[in-house]
């Protein structure tokens, strides 16, 4: 009886706890998806037009896209023209160090364009590009 008291504790004593090891693997977890920065898409394939003197820009947090028959995307959503600033106002809104990146498509018009540009000086932000690809 002696004996398989003295099983029964070790076998207590060499169990190993994980706990402790999954709190830690669940707070790293929610650790990096907090601090992570997901790339953001406009919604479409646009083919953009060369440019000789493209700069590449690391900080373009709100990204539109004008397609060739001149629909506006923001968010994988089409836009309306007329609510072009008031989601750039509350993208900008959620990031103020973002920037506007207008990805307009070679065929699309230059009205569209400005207005597109317009709406995002309109709506408080003044770091506005439109995206090229290099030649």
């Amino acid at each position: 009886m002696k004996q398989h008291f003295a099983n029964l504790v070790e076998e207590e004593e060499s169990a190993i706890d994980m706990t402790p090891m999954l709190d830690v693997v669940f707070i790293m977890l929610i650790f990096f998806i907090v601090t992570a920065s997901f790339v953001k898409e406009s919604g479409i394939d646009v083919n953009r037009p060369d440019a000789a003197t493209a700069v590449q820009k690391n900080r373009a947090n709100i990204l539109v896209a004008i397609s060739d028959s001149n629909e506006v995307w923001i968010n994988k959503r089409e836009v309306d023209l007329r609510a072009v600033q008031a989601n750039i106002e509350r993208l900008y809104a959620e990031n103020p160090q973002g920037s506007v990146v207008i990805q307009a498509d070679e065929e699309s018009n230059t009205k569209t364009l400005i207005e597109v540009m317009d709406a995002a000086r309109a709506a408080g932000v003044f770091d506005v590009s439109v995206a090229t690809d290099e030649q």
